[in-house]
């Protein structure tokens, strides 16, 4: 399995080209329904495919958290995704594939991998509501496989929230000093966790927001937020002050929407800062090289609101 990730470092070369690849997961076979549901994560967030180690399990965790694992030294938290996600099946999860984001390190454990999968972000789609509403907004995108299979792009940042692994406590958000100016950002962000938490840090500041669920749209909502300033006859930056992105957005990614802005000279002046749990410095490296003005890790809100208050003051 590991040959499944040695050329990892490579493949950010896709970043800046709305590519990516996505490792396939499946859940197993649920009782009730006798589906087997195949399910997809970003490979620049896996590190290693491995064989369900001995797990520690731990007294008050959460329903899906199993327990702990030493690896290479160090206690890591993991979550069985077949309990989260609720398949109903009598098969014990195999694999553990172990994952970062933000440099936190967990075990998510699934039935089997797949494989990897190499496809532009305009072929990942939003969810329809219904499937959205039947996976309980788990799911931020979905594409079709040759094979007739629907792939659906796991929100793991929803699930590292609701098993304890983000801090959500609204004391973070009381102490967030407000800004001292009146400011608007526009912010996109496929994730609907992310969304609450920049929209709380922004709250926080008493900083007014217009928001996108992906890149797409949020360059269909900027570019009607210019002619709005076009028809007024007055600068986009007297309208918004900043854009903040996210990285991994189903239509269109962050790179590209942050290309889009700053090769638009109607966006003159106008800071982008990137948004990610894609914690790799190589992926930091990239944004900057395509004109992010900041990036700033998620999850993080005081870390947000020093930088927003640096940029909009």
């Amino acid at each position: 399995m590991s040959e499944l990730l040695k050329n990892i470092d490579a493949r950010a070369k896709l970043a800046g080209t709305n590519k990516l690849e996505i490792l396939l997961f499946t859940l197993g076979t649920d009782d009730r329904t006798g589906r087997r549901e195949t399910f997809g994560i970003n490979v620049f967030k896996v590190r290693e495919v491995m064989r369900v180690p001995s797990i520690t399990r731990a007294p008050e965790m959460p329903a899906s958290v199993e327990g702990m694992v030493s690896l290479r030294g160090a206690l890591v938290p993991v979550v069985d995704l077949v309990k989260y996600v609720g398949v109903q099946t009598d098969k014990k999860p195999e694999i553990m594939i172990v994952t970062e984001y933000n440099g936190h390190t967990q075990g998510f454990l699934v039935e089997a991998v797949d494989t990897i999968l190499r496809l532009d972000w305009a072929a990942m789609k939003v969810p329809p509501d219904m499937l959205a509403a039947e996976m309980g907004g788990l799911v931020t995108a979905v594409t079709e496989l040759p094979d007739g299979r629907l792939v659906m792009m796991m929100d793991v940042e929803k699930v590292l929230s609701e098993t304890g692994h983000f801090d959500d406590n609204a004391l973070v958000f009381n102490t967030i000093q407000p800004l001292k100016r009146e400011r608007t950002v526009f912010f996109a962000d496929d994730s609907a966790v992310a969304r609450r938490q920049i929209s709380r840090t922004l709250d926080a500041m008493g900083v007014k927001y217009v928001c996108a669920n992906n890149g797409k749209q949020a360059w269909e909502e900027l570019q009607r937020i210019a002619a709005q300033a076009d028809s007024l006859r007055v600068p986009v930056s007297d309208l918004i002050q900043l854009v903040l992105t996210d990285v991994e957005m189903p239509e269109m990614d962050g790179y590209v929407l942050t290309k889009s802005i700053k090769s638009d000279a109607r966006f003159a002046g106008i800071p982008v800062l990137m948004h990610s749990s894609l914690s790799s410095s190589a992926n930091e490296k990239l944004g900057r090289a395509i004109g992010v003005d900041e990036y700033v890790p998620k999850f993080e809100p005081h870390k947000l609101a020093d930088i927003l208050t640096r940029l909009l003051g």
